[in-house]
């Protein structure tokens, strides 16, 4: 009988394994021990891995703090920073070397998307699109000629933007109403996509599109657009609650002529593409609201025991010390669910739970912890002189893009009662 995550078999299969120890007299704790070493805890990191986690915590610190208040002010990403993103390889992170990436591993990516929203969340979504969204879908279903023209731009100096939503088509994306229609070697691409991240910078569009709407789902194509391409423009720029300096566009296409050559994948393979791609983001979704979610505890944990009422640290109240140690259990559950995901996706292995539960359950710890976190703050806490309210105000939209967490919920529910039928 199968069971959720196994069957009776794999049991049964382990046991054979072990038959030979017994003729040896190995001892089974022994055996289990060596196995157990050769098995590295998801918290600890190759060497590899820690390097690109150090070298962007350095410069999240010392070349994005700065700059965090005035870009969420201005609700724009300095250029200079965007810049030094893609010349610290940070924009190209697993982009093949052959293409001029730095060729890395998707876990590496979650690393960067992490400590960049320790910073600054705003920035964190934007690599976090660039290399989970635009760039994976681009390597995985481009063409020899799309890769060999594109992902060396990427990971250099353009930036990318997933276009999908529209305004009536958010969580039931497939409603798509933009449309391809055919025009000998070309598609001319008319409508308009809505809250796409990125598209202020973006110097190329992946937009999804219908090319026979007779055959619903099935008929929606990619097609790689550049922002050069006479009939792509961009319209209301959003004026957002929080990741203020993402930029959040409309997206319009009228009459916008696409050469065939440029449809990514397949023909009518959009949907697949955007199914994939995004049960990939999801995680990286995770990993951003991970890395505010410790960003703002960092900051309020060190403010706590500095700070003194009635003769002693805050935080040495019982109630707050009960306080940020659920605080701390929550983010290191969170981190847990996040690496496990990211380290299944790179393995090969089926994810898409895993995905799920980590992007919900990291947007409802970060949007739990930066409020407590405004809370321990006090008065000051309330001020824009303080970073946790930018910290509070960033949260929420986890719990929204890429998959609401009610749609979250439903497709762990879909995965648990697939072993049941």
């Amino acid at each position: 009988r199968r069971v959720h995550g196994g069957s009776f078999s794999t049991g049964v299969h382990m046991f054979a394994r072990l038959r030979p120890l017994v003729r040896q007299r190995i001892p089974l704790n022994s055996y289990l021990q060596r196995r157990a070493y050769s098995v590295q805890p998801l918290t600890v990191l190759p060497e590899d891995e820690q390097m690109i986690r150090d070298q962007v915590q350095r410069f999240a610190r010392e070349r994005v703090a700065p700059f965090v208040p005035e870009m969420d002010k201005q609700s724009k990403l300095k250029p200079e920073i965007l810049s030094e993103c893609f010349q610290q390889g940070l924009m190209g992170i697993e982009i093949p070397h052959q293409y001029g990436g730095s060729g890395m591993s998707f876990m590496s990516a979650c690393l960067v998307i992490e400590e960049l929203a320790k910073v600054d969340a705003s920035l964190s979504v934007c690599v976090d699109v660039q290399n989970t969204l635009v760039n994976n879908a681009i390597t995985k279903y481009g063409s020899e000629e799309i890769r060999a023209t594109y992902l060396p731009r990427l990971a250099t100096d353009t930036v990318g933007s997933f276009c999908l939503s529209e305004a009536g088509s958010g969580s039931d994306a497939f409603a798509l109403k933009t449309r391809a229609q055919e025009d000998g070697d070309h598609y001319v691409l008319n409508g308009s996509k809505c809250w796409i991240t990125n598209a202020g910078e973006a110097g190329l569009y992946l937009v999804m599109a219908n090319v026979d709407p007779s055959k619903g789902y099935k008929g929606i194509t990619t097609f790689v657009v550049e922002k050069s391409n006479p009939g792509l423009s961009l319209g209301k720029k959003e004026d957002k609650l929080g990741i203020r300096a993402s930029s959040t566009h409309e997206v319009v296409l009228t009459d916008c002529r696409v050469h065939k050559s440029r449809v990514l994948g397949q023909v009518g393979q959009g949907y697949k593409i955007a199914i994939e791609t995004l049960n990939e983001g999801r995680i990286g979704i995770g990993a951003q609201m991970l890395g505010l979610a410790q960003g703002a505890f960092s900051y309020a944990v060190e403010y706590i025991h500095h700070r003194k009422q009635f003769g002693k640290p805050v935080a040495e109240f019982q109630g707050m010390q009960f306080a940020y140690a659920q605080a701390a259990a929550d983010i290191e559950a969170a981190r847990l669910l996040v690496y496990n995901a990211a380290r299944l996706k790179q393995a090969g292995l089926p994810f898409v739970t895993e995905a799920a539960m980590a992007k919900l359950y990291a947007s409802q710890v970060a949007n739990k912890v930066a409020g407590q976190c405004v809370e321990w703050l006090g008065g000051v806490g309330f001020t824009r002189d303080f970073p946790v309210e930018k910290f509070f105000r960033d949260a929420k939209i986890g719990q929204i893009y890429e998959g609401t967490s009610n749609l979250q919920l439903v497709t762990i529910a879909k995965q648990i009662s697939s072993h049941f039928k």
